[in-house]
């Protein structure tokens, strides 16, 4: 390969990596603050955030393959960390004295005030769920085949979705809610994550294979 098209390969990698990693991290936040809402749908209790949230595996797993594992774990330990800086910065921001002429001080306190807790739930649900889903991941692309793509992005994710639900709906609204409840919007997570998987398994073609093996 060149010099020339040793950098633009490289520059492919950064473009790419970036945008992932992006879209990946905003995709976490906005999720946590939707999941302050909660719907009912077809007789589901289910927090707003499901409906966006699934896309992060996928994601996840497009940064593992055109950036490798260790850079899919970075990326996890990253948006756990920007996620817990937006809950303090909402609780300051709640804390701060308001302005009477604005008179929606109770209101922000109210709303973004719980995101606290939901925050911390699914910063731990995210990074145990992620580093499991990676961990799959890695073993299928190494141990068993790099190829049917499709395949390791399914496999990861039916592992790692349940986990990831299980530990989120129980973290974020177990108790505060009543147990029918963080039940049903722990089946709703389930079957809407389930379905934006299969929606978003072509996605994994989206970027190139990584071409050196990992050896990490």
């Amino acid at each position: 390969m060149s010099a020339s098209s040793t950098e633009k390969h490289i520059r492919d990698i950064s473009t790419a990596g970036i945008v992932v990693v992006s879209i990946y991290i905003a995709a976490q936040m906005l999720s946590d603050i939707a999941s302050l809402k909660i719907a009912l749908i077809a007789g589901f209790s289910i927090d707003a955030g499901t409906f966006i949230y699934p896309i992060t595996f996928t994601l996840r797993d497009l940064v593992h393959k055109r950036l490798g594992k260790q850079a899919a774990r970075t990326v996890i330990v990253l948006a756990a960390g920007i996620n817990l800086f937006m809950v303090l910065l909402f609780q300051f921001a709640a804390w701060l004295p308001e302005d009477p002429s604005w008179g929606m001080g109770s209101e922000f306190a109210a709303i973004l005030g719980p995101v606290w807790r939901i925050v911390m739930a699914s910063i731990i649900a995210e990074v145990i769920a992620e580093l499991i889903d990676t961990e799959i991941y890695h073993l299928w692309v190494t141990r068993i085949t790099r190829r049917y793509q499709w395949a390791r992005v399914l496999v990861s994710n039916s592992i790692s979705v349940p986990i990831d639900s299980l530990i989120f709906c129980w973290g974020a609204f177990g108790f505060a809610l009543p147990h029918s409840v963080v039940w049903s919007i722990f089946f709703a997570n389930i079957i809407v994550k389930g379905l934006v998987t299969l929606v978003s398994l072509p996605g994994i073609y989206l970027v190139k294979e990584r071409q050196e093996a990992e050896t990490n």
